[in-house]
């Protein structure tokens, strides 16, 4: 289980280079893995049935007794069944229904694979906590699938509906997750069922399960989310809101309902909410006209049916309805895909548009109608089984005179009457020939007088669509699907002995109800008994209903709003609190935003030193002499900073006091930290000298900086908080800092003698991975303001003129006797190197700053690479490599300009951030595989020849993604501040009048 677990998590990134290559039929390949897991779970029937339940475990998280564990008893082996079973029959459905279709194909299988992979980890996972990962996976996932037409309005609407929705409800079962867990002291799934633990907290905590499950399986009030889903392409729909997703809040609820069904916040929520959610989804399933949508309100209705039989709690009731979760997953998987095979070979699902395409396709609506049957509950389909058995249930609970009983006893017999109802309106919309309806008098005559003899006569047969006939294995799947219904049906005693081992966990009666004489059993005939009378009678009254409805549509809303209005009206709320908040906290000043920050600062850790007990600081006056030396020129670089008028002086005296804490660091023993200060505020000083190219060169030019003096207090306040902060900090040490044993650790657990690097890349690799991602972050930040419409990075390709002024190319440039031009088709000559000079306006120009790049920048990125593989035993690492590459790269943007750039770093900027991040999470993963920590490293020593004695450590590769994202740090912040400011710079030029100067 855990090895199908790991192929479900690794198959889906090769399926997008699969679809490049196969196209559709790839999608043959993709269900080849949940054929198998099918396989496997039905070679463990066996031993499922004997009660040898199959269990493996693997240590995950061990502090916190997280387990990857698996678990396979009666109820996840149907979910699993159903999961990979109807997954691989849509997989193979779609190689028909993307036929000519290959836009984002390769994205779509790969997601669908991964999706069946969660809901496998989902229903087999023995750890809530675990489970909780899976769920909101699905959510992710669930969302991409239903977005798939993202160039639709229609589609992104549904899939953030659907995301917004379900992880709500997914955050508020984390909550009732932890308290559960904490109250059990148990994650395991298991062992919470085995302690059984009660109180106010566990009740609670069910209450808050119960919101993400309903949340999920779209019960009231949360159902809106489903119908909207129905953008989709037609195998999500028949997949995820059929079989697979919206059964992971049933499958929640059948799990934990044996154990506290009885619990005091248990049946109001899910017998109240479940009846009423059938009866709506039913009353709207009356009231549509496109088939897909009668489907989707019948979807909301059919889990309404399935929350409150198989969250009732009791053994007869449970055992129907695992028969009723089952014929659910296959008559409403097979619905759905009849209808995807109409809409694709007709265009549309309107059932006003179709007329008579049961006589053209009778295959088709054979096994519709069979499907249709068992969601009516028409015998011989399991269908009728689990209806039947429902009924009988519930009758002995409502007649041996439970309350909840009788309430979910009537709501299943409405309920079923709109189920008839819905589903014959169903086949008649998709399949009957349609007459003309029968005007009254009035209306009739005007209808002569317009049309004249000519016009279709009132009652006449409409003339039948035309039909082109599917391939044959289009309709292989929900052929399979439909006729399975028939074949569970009449192995509806093979069932019963199956589903017996999750039945029999359930008490035989609610407290207070005497138990039925013999226990329930799954048959296709029961004899003539009350439940089958009841069960007849829902057909022929709904059958009625339908006749009384089939002319015109319910207007009629059950409630004067929806809860799509509610939910629309919660978005305009959030949206107008975020606006007056913004307007509130967001003044657009920049001095507002930074005085606050220091304000709050100021008053908290005041406040924390004035309320201290007991204030202690041992002070030197330094440590070393060049303290002496250094100290005050940092003071006087300081103060001449605040009186400096010109903002590109203040940013170099800024610097001065920077450059002064190399020094100590260099005099302090800590020569990474000298560099690494080095480089950053070089680098920084460049993206400084950037930003002020194009802002006033002199402060307060523009506008004038208002009030001085409350500045100054601030800032020495600043200053005065954060000198007491540093004195009181130092000084209050009670213990020995880990840090003394730094050396050592760096030594036996990171294998270096660099105590720093170590420290960054394996001791404290938490904290670093942080940090990458507040580097990333800010990249972006930065980008995101500066590219005004749209990011771009095509810089590495030159835009260079030909003889002509009418065309233009793109191809790179390379020397040749007639000087730089632009590479034939063939390539051939010597590639020109730092070229971009060519671009450069002459006054502009330097020809000794573009030799001297010319010379030291290959230089230069070996010295990188050098600090790179060299830090984890000598000064340097992945982020002073980094930062020196990135010197390297503002030498040749300064020395040849933003062409140059591109030609010197034609990667994407955000590729390089995402990969060396990429990179860093990979390194904290993949240790949990070989059962050690995240971030555990391990290293190899090997004797070469030639090379002598090598040592690697795994903990470098996270260094080199720390070397690749501070390098995409500066060339983004290149690409943005310089490069394309100066775009910017140039387009405004360009659009100035000739003989127009700045």
């Amino acid at each position: 289980m855990l090895l199908l677990l790991g192929a479900f998590a690794l198959l889906p990134i090769a399926l997008p280079w699969l679809v490049s290559k196969l196209g559709p039929r790839a999608f043959f390949v993709a269900a080849l893995l949940p054929i198998g897991a099918f396989v496997h779970a039905a070679s463990l029937t066996p031993r499922v049935l004997s009660g040898d339940i199959p269990f493996q475990s693997y240590a995950w998280i061990p502090p916190l007794g997280i387990d990857l564990s698996m678990r396979m008893d009666t109820l996840s082996w149907l979910m699993t069944l159903v999961v990979t079973g109807v997954g691989a029959l849509v997989m193979l459905y779609c190689r028909w229904y993307f036929r000519g279709k290959g836009e984002n194909l390769g994205q779509f299988a790969a997601v669908l694979l991964a999706f069946a992979g969660a809901m496998y980890g989902l229903v087999l996972t023995d750890d809530l906590v675990v489970l909780v990962m899976f769920w909101e996976i699905t959510s992710v996932l669930s969302y991409l699938l239903i977005g798939y037409y993202n160039r639709r309005a229609a589609s992104r609407r549904a899939a953030l509906q659907a995301l917004l929705v379900t992880t709500l409800g997914g955050l508020v079962m984390l909550i009732g997750v932890v308290l559960l867990v904490v109250d059990a002291g148990t994650s395991s799934i298991t062992g919470i069922l085995d302690a059984a633990p009660t109180g106010l907290v566990v009740d609670v905590a069910l209450a808050l399960l119960l919101v993400g499950a309903l949340s999920k399986s779209a019960i009231f009030p949360f159902h809106f989310w489903l119908p909207g889903a129905m953008a989709a392409p037609t195998p999500v729909s028949a997949y995820l809101h059929a079989a697979a997703m919206v059964k992971a809040g049933i499958y929640l609820i059948a799990r934990f309902a044996p154990v506290f069904a009885f619990a005091p916040s248990w049946r109001p929520m899910v017998i109240g909410l479940g009846v009423f959610t059938m009866l709506l989804g039913g009353f709207q399933a009356l009231r549509e006209t496109d088939l897909k949508r009668i489907l989707a309100f019948g979807t909301v209705s059919q889990l309404g049916f399935l929350t409150v039989v198989l969250g009732y709690g009791t053994r007869d009731v449970a055992l129907a309805g695992l028969a009723l979760l089952l014929s659910h997953a296959l008559f409403k998987s097979a619905l759905f895909l009849v209808v995807g095979v109409i809409d694709r070979q007709l265009g549309t699902r309107d059932i006003t548009e179709l007329s008579g395409i049961g006589r053209q396709a009778p295959i088709m609506a054979t096994f519709a109608i069979v499907a249709v049957s068992s969601m009516a509950g028409i015998i011989p389909t399991i269908g009728f089984v689990a209806k039947e058995g429902v009924l009988a249930a519930l009758l002995h609970e409502a007649t041996s005179g439970s309350v909840w009983g009788a309430v979910a006893l009537a709501g299943v017999v409405l309920g079923s009457v709109l189920t008839v109802a819905y589903g014959v309106r169903f086949v008649w919309g998709a399949f009957w020939t349609k007459k003309v309806p029968t005007p009254t008098p009035p209306a009739a005559d005007a209808a002569r007088g317009a049309s004249g003899r000519g016009g279709p006569a009132a009652g006449a047969a409409v003339e039948p669509t035309r039909w082109p006939d599917p391939p044959i294995g289009f309709l292989g799947a929900p052929v399979v699907l439909a006729a399975l219904t028939v074949v569970s049906g009449f192995a509806a005693s093979m069932l019963d002995t199956a589903f017996a081992g999750y039945a029999d966990l359930a008490p035989a009666a609610s407290p207070g109800i005497a138990a039925p004489e013999h226990p329930a059993h799954l048959a296709l005939w029961h004899g003539l008994e009350p439940a089958l009378w009841i069960s007849l009678g829902t057909i022929v009254v709904g059958a009625l209903v339908f006749q009384l409805t089939r002319r015109q549509v319910l207007a009629r809303r059950m409630l004067p709003f929806t809860a799509a209005d509610a939910y629309n009206g919660a978005l305009r709320a959030v949206a107008r609190l975020s606006v007056v908040t913004t307007s509130f906290t967001q003044r657009g000043s920049l001095p507002v935003y930074v005085g606050t920050i220091f304000v709050v600062l100021v008053a908290a850790q005041g406040t924390a030193l004035l309320a201290g007990d007991a204030w202690t600081a041992q002070l030197d006056a330094y440590q070393t002499p060049m303290q002496l030396v250094v100290a005050p020129i940092m003071i006087a670089a300081g103060l001449i900073a605040v009186r400096a008028r010109k903002r590109y002086t203040g940013v170099v005296l800024v610097s001065v006091t920077g450059l002064g804490m190399v020094l100590l660091f260099a005099t302090s023993g800590a020569p990474d930290l000298a560099l690494t200060q080095i480089l950053v505020e070089t680098v920084t000083l460049v993206a400084f000298a950037l930003v002020l190219r194009r802002i006033p060169s002199r402060m307060g030019e523009h506008n004038a900086s208002v009030w001085p003096i409350a500045r100054a207090v601030l800032g020495a306040a600043v200053g005065v908080t954060m000198a007491a902060v540093v004195m009181v900090a130092t000084s209050a040490r009670s213990s020995v800092p880990i840090s003394e044993r730094f050396p050592d650790l760096a030594y036996e657990l990171g294998h270096g003698k660099n105590v720093v690097n170590v420290a960054l890349v394996d001791l404290r690799g938490w904290d670093t991975m942080g940090e990458l991602s507040v580097l990333i972050l800010a990249a972006t930040g930065v980008a995101s303001l500066v590219f005004v419409t749209h990011r771009s990075d095509t810089l590495s390709s030159f835009i260079a003129p030909l003889p002509t002024a009418a065309t233009r190319t793109r191809r790179p440039l390379v020397e040749t006797d007639q000087g730089v031009r632009p590479r034939a088709e063939a390539p051939s000559g010597r590639m020109a190197w730092l070229v971009g000079g060519q671009r450069v306006r002459p006054e502009n120009r330097s020809i000794m700053l573009e030799v001297v790049v010319r010379i030291l920048f290959h230089t230069i990125i070996i010295v990188s690479l050098y600090l790179l593989f060299a830090g984890h035993n000598l000064p340097g690492g992945g982020f002073a490599g980094g930062l020196v590459a990135g010197m390297a790269l503002v030498m040749r943007y300064v020395a040849g300009g933003r062409y140059e750039l591109g030609a010197a770093a034609p990667a994407d900027a955000g590729r390089l951030l995402g990969f060396g991040m990429a990179i860093a999470v990979a390194c904290a993963i993949v240790p949990l595989f070989f059962g050690a920590a995240p971030l555990t490293s391990a290293w190899f020593e090997v004797e070469l020849p030639v090379l002598g004695h090598i040592e690697f450590v795994t903990s470098t590769l996270f260094d080199v993604g720390v070397y690749l994202v501070v390098i995409g740090l500066v060339l983004d912040v290149l690409r943005s501040l310089g490069a394309e400011v100066d775009r910017q710079a140039q387009d405004v030029a360009d659009a100035r009048p000739q003989g127009v100067r700045a």
